[in-house]
């Protein structure tokens, strides 16, 4: 049983590593691609392709911190690794919603974290728009925070409508399986 949901686990984080790798692949094509160019556009008027170097959290906020404002964002961004892991770990295995969304976490907060250890700033690259306003530039890891924290939320908002009663039977059941 041990070793069963060991596998789901590293399964997991091997997902992780997958998303981390994409994220990683797709900054260093950034760099080689768009750096030179500048702004690309894909579809008009909604998805552009533009380089950009943040050094401050996410969307661009808090920028100007220098050296110290770098290892500060390291720091928490490693304590938050930390977290999400044991966060990970002390969920049942039936649990893949949050399991799932720890997994995008990680990836995603290991993504910027190397950036910002490694360079000094975060790769951003992704911008959308409508017309004239503009969603702040992003990159995968980013999209992969986002979405993990938005299963974290619905799980959230989904688990506060199930009856105590019902979820200690599902955390019976997970130890029975």
């Amino acid at each position: 049983m041990r070793d069963r949901n060991t596998g789901w686990r590293v399964a997991y984080l091997v997902a992780a590593t997958g998303m981390l790798l994409v994220d990683q692949a797709s900054k260093a094509w950034a760099v080689r691609a768009l750096r030179p160019l500048g702004d690309q556009t894909i579809i008009k008027g909604f998805f552009d392709l533009d380089y950009a170097e943040n050094t401050g959290i996410a969307f661009s906020q808090l920028q100007g911190g220098g050296e110290f404002g770098r290892w500060i964002l390291v720091a928490l961004a490693s304590a938050a690794t930390v977290a999400v892991l044991v966060y990970f770990f002390r969920t049942p295995r039936a649990d893949d919603r949050i399991l799932g969304a720890c997994a995008l976490l990680l990836a995603g907060i290991a993504g910027n974290l190397l950036d910002r250890v490694r360079l000094g700033h975060v790769i951003d690259f992704i911008e959308l728009h409508a017309g004239h306003y503009y969603w702040p530039t992003f990159n995968v890891a980013d999209a992969s925070i986002c979405a993990g924290a938005l299963l974290l939320a619905y799980d959230l908002f989904k688990e506060s409508r199930i009856p105590k009663e019902e979820i200690n039977k599902q955390e019976v059941g997970s130890h029975i399986t």
